[in-house]
């Protein structure tokens, strides 16, 4: 269990660190001031934050409580990394060890400016998708890594051959 902890904390800080540095790169260095910096015909960079939780969802209630969703979900990653602790499959300790890095990323946002910062915008013919960050790919690689851990433990083992 010792090993396999140390492992996911390895992703999560990994998850963590590449978010936050991204992060500080676009506030201070990219995006002063402010703008669109489009990147290619569906990919832009632009500057947001979100007060809520997924998509911008109850930011109103929300966005006078920052430090209560950054609390909660700083007791989610931690609930992960002990899940993580526990897992033989390694694509399963991975997943959560990047969604648990993620979580983070985003709850030292919350704590520290009350809002995500996020930045990654992808569009297609006026069709925005909501602007993301890399706490969020991290979230999304993680759950990508449950899945195919799951859908392999679903497979029926070969039977022998004879």
């Amino acid at each position: 269990m010792r090993r396999h902890l140390g492992r996911a904390l390895l992703w999560a800080a990994l998850a963590f660190a590449l978010d936050q540095v991204t992060k500080w790169l676009i506030l201070d260095v990219v995006m002063a001031p402010p703008r669109v910096i489009e990147l290619t015909p569906f990919l832009n960079l632009r500057l947001g934050f979100n007060y809520g939780v997924s998509f911008g969802l109850f930011s109103d209630t929300l966005e006078a409580w920052p430090e209560v969703l950054a609390a909660f979900k700083l007791i989610v990653a931690m609930g992960l990394i002990l899940w993580a602790a526990r897992c033989d499959d390694r694509r399963e300790r991975i997943g959560l060890g990047l969604i648990a890095g993620g979580a983070l990323g985003n709850a030292l946002d919350r704590w520290r400016q009350g809002a995500v910062t996020d930045f990654i915008d992808l569009h297609y013919q006026g069709w925005h998708w909501p602007t993301f960050n890399g706490a969020d790919i991290a979230i999304s690689a993680g759950v990508g890594l449950m899945l195919l851990a799951a859908f392999a433990a679903a497979q029926p083992a070969p039977e022998p051959r004879t």
